[in-house]
């Protein structure tokens, strides 16, 4: 906590923490989402027949399969030979023939029936209220803070409130209904495909298997178990509910997926399912109590206040998007946004559990966009981005866990395609750790999904400084740079090693010769931009490991040689940064990936301090490729101007990534946010929602470079809004906690926790000093400047 005097005097308000509607949502993208990592709902609030749609994390159709063409090495050198003679179309055939995944693959991101699989919906509940009576005073609440959803309205003068939470405890979701009169309703569950469901006493019973072509598929079971004051009537349909006050739904879900395996087990699902409802009081309000003390001990870790600076008194959140979009006032809208997002990776990301996927946890189809999978060329890393900076690093456990889990499998694919040693990832894997390439040339044979995952393993490190945690995952980061080593080739014209074949991200370039008169363009490649600067990342990290732990002295030249030899980054003739070998001009301009650009931001061996003239050509690049795009091509521009320090070009991404999108829109590259804040590609993707939150965090705190400086305020905007704040818990590398308050756009006080003990650099502003117990540790000067000073574990720095 900060000192006492340091506070702005501001109570935080509802409007930062309140997600809020006055109708019933008529689509999914304006209901409101519940989890506790394992189990979701969302709640629709309809007030004819409610719908509450219910996901397991787990729940995916399909299984392990045998994606790898165990014969595609043989035709390797045959394409590297004609990318290296600059025959790129020709290698790009050979390799859709032959390079790309045996058999279906993904389905092209239609794997609901595939061995591939989709992550699907777990069912519905319904809700038949028994009446067509207009209702009054209608409200329907999300609170981040305390992780309930609320709904309330009046009917014929009877009060009515529904309260949905997920329980971080006994690992159930709870539905309350109460009313000031008694209620009649009906509750049931549906499921369209592959599930029988039976009624029998106070229990809504739900069993199935999903499919996975010609093998068995996951089992999953659901119980809802039917509490209330009134008269239960079950009948073959639903359970009827007479002359009730209050009504309780528990609601327990669980599927035969072993988490540490990834594999399909044999066991009772029902008594499983039912085990989580004996282990559990039936008190709503206990549960309630000691949920949210769980929940808040994440999610008060890391608070950012603002002043309210607009009457937001009545307005429901999609009225408050659309104001903000026009560039009305609106402090609070931002610090809602970044809470929402913390909210949904405390929901969706759970120690021992899958990571949060393509929708985090919630989905309504039986066929998810794109799978709901796990995108290897940003999607699941960038739900990460935001986790250590605010404070939520215990939740990147399952990434972690995913990404160790991939090594078998991408051990097999790496003798396949490449017959080299240590593990390889490409584009997209699911919960059975698929590893082999797509079944597209044009996206599918991207080689660095697995290296990019490894980023986030080193990061963790940087953060938290966990030896032990470096010990664990060591090989994970030694066996990805084994790989390279192994496949990495010189390129014959420039001498620099090169991967191939390749892609830069889904994205095409056009060759300066033509072809009948005609553009000739292409996507497989070697030696894109980002590949050579994941490639250079990873071996630092793994070096920088092996040097933490004493190990493998023996591979440092090797690895040495690597870094400083691979294809640098080039400016090309437009002033901007190449994404090429090649300075071939865009397919696609203003395309959604700004790949080469990953050393800007993830990585950062591009700064403005540093590199000066890689930065400008990176701000080139941002130019040309514009501020549109969908949903998390926008939230990854955020981060790029942040860290380029335009605050007020990032605050414009903001506004952009905040347009409202209708939730009838469900297509298309036009990014923005639903009315429930979910992020749209569209369709709802949730990665937006996560890179958004990050994004913000850079603005504020930064903490990269060559010396891990702290950096406060660093992409400030000058707009009013932004005027007066103050940010409580953040996290910086090296491992420290950090708090700070600002005033007029300058930093008036800040707090630094060693959480380690090691050094700590600060990019001092002029005129102020640091402080350790009363006893000044660094003086100010009339300059900003770069200041090291050692600290003492457990210690606080003031710096004032």
């Amino acid at each position: 906590m900060l000192l006492s005097c340091f506070t702005l005097g501001i109570k935080a308000q509802n409007q930062d923490v309140s997600v809020v509607f006055d109708k019933p949502a008529d689509y999914f993208t304006e209901s409101l989402p519940i989890g506790n990592g394992r189990l979701g709902a969302m709640i629709f609030g309809r007030t004819d027949i409610e719908k509450i749609v219910l996901n397991e994390i787990s729940l995916w159709s399909g299984g392990a399969q045998e994606g790898d063409n165990p014969q595609a090495h043989s035709y390797l050198k045959e394409i590297q030979d004609l990318l290296l003679k600059g025959k790129n179309l020709e290698a790009q055939q050979i390799l859709q023939k032959h390079f790309v995944a045996k058999g279906k693959g993904t389905c092209f991101g239609k794997g609901a029936n595939c061995h591939y699989g989709c992550y699907q919906i777990l069912g519905e509940l319904k809700i038949d209220w028994k009446s067509e009576v207009p209702t009054t005073n209608y409200k329907r609440v999300l609170d981040v803070e305390k992780a309930i959803a609320r709904t309330s309205f009046e009917r014929e003068g009877n009060k009515i409130q529904q309260e949905a939470f997920a329980d971080f405890v006994n690992d159930l979701v709870w539905i309350k209904f109460s009313a000031t009169e008694p209620l009649d309703l009906d509750i049931s569950l549906f499921r369209k495909e592959n599930a029988s469901i039976y009624y029998k006493d106070d229990k809504i019973v739900m069993k199935g298997v999903l499919p996975n072509e010609e093998e068995k598929g996951m089992e999953f079971g659901t119980i809802v178990e039917v509490y209330a004051d009134g008269i239960l009537q079950t009948k073959t349909s639903h359970i009827g509910v007479v002359a009730a006050k209050e009504i309780v739904l528990r609601i327990s879900a669980s599927t035969n997926y072993n988490n540490e395996e990834g594999k399909l087990v044999n066991e009772d699902i029902l008594a499983k399912t039912k085990g989580y409802l004996d282990k559990s009081t039936r008190n709503f309000n206990e549960s309630l109590i000691e949920s949210q003390k769980e929940y808040q001990k994440i999610f008060n870790r890391n608070r950012w206040i603002m002043p309210n600076n607009a009457n937001l008194e009545g307005l429901t959140t999609l009225q408050r998007l659309e104001r903000f979009h026009k560039g009305e006032k609106d402090a609070l809208l931002p610090v809602l946004y970044y809470n929402f997002g913390r909210y949904l990776l405390i929901s969706s990301s759970r120690k021992g559990l899958l990571p949060a996927n393509l929708q985090g946890l919630w989905a309504e189809e039986y066929q998810t966009p794109w799978n709901g999978d796990y995108h290897l060329n940003i999607n699941v890393q960038m739900n990460y981005w935001l986790a250590e900076s605010t404070n939520l690093s215990d939740l990147t456990e399952p990434l972690h866990r995913f990404t160790k889990n991939l090594i078998p499998n991408g051990e097999k694919t790496a003798r396949a395609y490449y017959n080299a040693n240590g593990w390889v990832a490409h584009v997209v894997s699911n919960p059975w750790f698929f590893t082999s390439p797509g079944e597209g040339a044009s996206w599918g044979s991207t080689l660095t999904g697995g290296a990019w995952l490894c980023e986030h393993i080193w990061e963790h490190y940087k953060f938290t400084q966990d030896i032990d945690f470096l010990k664990e995952y060591y090989p994970v980061l030694k066996g990805a740079a084994q790989f390279f080593e192994n496949i990495l080739i010189k390129d014959t014209k420039t001498g620099y090693w090169v991967t191939a074949p390749s892609n830069s991200p889904e994205n095409a370039y056009i060759l300066p010769e033509m072809q009948d008169g005609k553009k000739q363009t292409g996507f497989t490649c070697m030696g894109p931009t980002i590949d050579m600067q994941i490639i250079r990342e990873l071996f630092s990290n793994v070096l920088k490991s092996s040097k933490i732990l004493n190990v493998d002295k023996d591979k440092h030249k090797s690895w040495i040689d690597i870094i400083q030899n691979t294809a640098p980054n080039t400016i090309g003739k437009n002033g901007d940064l190449n994404e090429w070998l090649d300075d071939w001009d865009d397919a696609e301009p203003t395309h959604r990936h700004v790949s080469h650009l990953y050393g800007l931001y993830p990585y950062d061996e591009i700064t403005p301090w540093d590199t000066p003239e890689l930065a400008q050509a990176a701000q080139k690049t941002l130019q040309m490729r514009g501020d549109g795009g969908t949903g998390w091509s926008r939230a990854w521009k955020i981060n790029f101007w942040a860290r380029l320090q335009d605050g007020n070009h990032a605050l414009m991404l903001i506004r952009q990534l905040l347009k409202p999108v209708s939730p009838e829109v469900n297509s298309g590259q036009l990014g923005g946010t639903y009315p429930n804040l979910f992020c749209a590609h569209p369709p709802f993707q949730i990665d937006g929602n996560f890179g958004g939150v990050a994004g913000i965090a850079e603005m504020l705190l930064q903490s990269h470079g060559k010396n891990n400086t702290i950096r406060f305020l660093p992409a400030l905007p000058t707009h009013p809004d932004w005027k007066d704040g103050e940010m409580k818990g953040m996290k910086a590398r090296n491992g420290f906690e950090v708090s700070f308050l600002w005033k007029n756009h300058s930093l008036t006080q800040a707090e630094i926790i060693s959480l380690n003990g090691h050094k700590c650099k600060v990019f001092l502003p002029a005129g102020k000093s640091i402080y350790r117990a009363g006893k000044c540790v660094v003086k100010k000067q009339k300059k900003d400047r770069e200041v090291e000073f050692r600290t003492i574990k457990g210690a606080k720095y003031i710096v004032k």
